[in-house]
């Protein structure tokens, strides 16, 4: 109360003090960040100190990021406590009460508020939860004949829909193709793993040699899915995997605006990459 006085908020601190006592709300105030103006009532803020009104900051985890970007964002924001701050991915998988978990994918992306005072941990607690929530969901809303063993599998799919893909309308067609794909036993054969298990050695093109090295994410050379996620899928991709796209098509090519060719066959598809990327 003297605080607000001096800084020219409360024009009395002893009222706020004697008001407070009187109605027995003095030990009922809540911590916490407040936005307040100059002139405000003793009643009037009381009121909001006990109701703890405080201000909520947020957060916007993207979809497709993946776990390294996300930490980077967690790590920068200025209204979070930052206790993980150098901590590894593994100590913070043990943090959560997930030892042995590999992160990748495994945090819900979305715009969270927060109030002040709120750690870096809480924060992944939630989004964590809100993924195993979503996945659980997904997977008990699923088709019954796919293709996965698991829900993990379907997050994994997930993954890599969300990075083919920036277009809502697709995503179904997308987990369609991949879907028919490991039914018929072909390999998935899509570029996000393959950069993605370059790592640091992707310098924004894939050349041949790229799609011959072995790595656990070509999908070029392994068959089936690779061990992990790729990247955080939103709720779209999860329920477009979930609900794949009726069709034959097999194969897709980007057209260079966003969205893609799909075909049912090899030579359609091998016409599509020439007009769409040859430009032939």
């Amino acid at each position: 109360a003297s605080h607000l006085e001096s800084r020219h908020v409360l024009e009395d601190a002893r009222l706020l003090r004697l008001y407070g006592r009187l109605h027995h709300e003095a030990t009922q105030i809540k911590a916490g960040e407040y936005q307040l103006s100059r002139g405000i009532t003793p009643v009037a803020l009381l009121d909001l100190l006990v109701a703890g009104k405080t201000i909520s900051h947020s957060i916007t985890l993207v979809e497709g990021w993946t776990f390294d970007q996300m930490m980077q964002a967690i790590d920068t924001h200025p209204e979070l406590r930052h206790d993980l701050k150098g901590v590894s991915s593994g100590k913070i998988m043990e943090s959560l009460g997930h030892a042995g978990e590999n992160p990748e994918g495994r945090f819900f992306p979305d715009t969270y508020l927060f109030p002040w005072d709120f750690s870096d941990l809480q924060l992944l607690k939630r989004a964590y939860g809100r993924m195993e929530d979503t996945l659980k969901q997904a997977w008990a809303e699923r088709e019954k004949d796919l293709p996965l063993k698991n829900p993990y599998e379907m997050l994994i799919l997930a993954s890599i829909v969300e990075k083919e893909t920036g277009r809502a309308g697709e995503r179904d067609r997308i987990a369609g193709v991949f879907v028919r794909r490991l039914k018929k036993g072909m390999k998935l054969q899509t570029d996000p793993t393959v950069i993605y298990g370059m790592g640091a050695s992707y310098k924004g093109n894939i050349r041949r040699k790229d799609l011959r090295k072995p790595t656990p994410y070509n999908t070029y050379v392994i068959a089936g899915l690779p061990p992990t996620p790729i990247c955080m899928p939103g709720s779209g991709s999860l329920f477009a995997v979930a609900h794949p796209a009726d069709g034959k098509a097999l194969y897709f090519v980007a057209k260079g605006d966003g969205s893609h060719q799909f075909s049912a066959t090899l030579r359609q598809h091998n016409a599509a990459v020439r007009k769409y990327q040859l430009k032939k």
